[in-house]
């Protein structure tokens, strides 16, 4: 099966050796995205709430690049460097995603690039 990188100029470009998605017949991979602002390549300025809608916008984009939009997730991973800001995660996510949600881990880690206090990857199923 083919595999077909996927690029936008609305979400960060990449920042290593991946690519924001492959597309693999009707799976899409999304690469995981920090609070990175595409137009400028730094960290957004704000609140966590800021930086966590900010990474779901990067997600979208990505997804609309494939042809998608976030309502094809079909898995959703989270990092977060703390886990007390889990609840503001499901808040913002509710505003972006709707019933059946996707399957989703969330996952603290230590430290993530760039010192983002975020990132999530996803699947899509066009």
């Amino acid at each position: 099966m083919p595999r077909t990188p996927i690029a936008t100029p609305h979400a960060p470009q990449a920042i290593g050796t991946y690519s924001q998605a492959i597309r693999a017949g009707n799976t899409v991979y999304l690469s995981g995205q920090i609070p990175l602002d595409p137009a400028t390549g730094e960290l957004v300025a704000g609140d966590m709430e800021a930086q966590v809608r900010r990474v779901f916008d990067n997600l979208r984009a990505v997804a609309q690049a494939a042809g998608g939009d976030l309502s094809h997730v079909v898995k959703l991973t989270v990092y977060l460097t703390d886990l007390a800001h889990f609840a503001l995660v499901n808040r913002v996510m509710a505003e972006y995603f709707s019933q059946p949600y996707p399957a989703r881990a969330a996952v603290g880690v230590a430290a993530l690039p760039r010192g983002a206090a975020v990132e999530m990857d996803g699947i899509l199923e066009l």
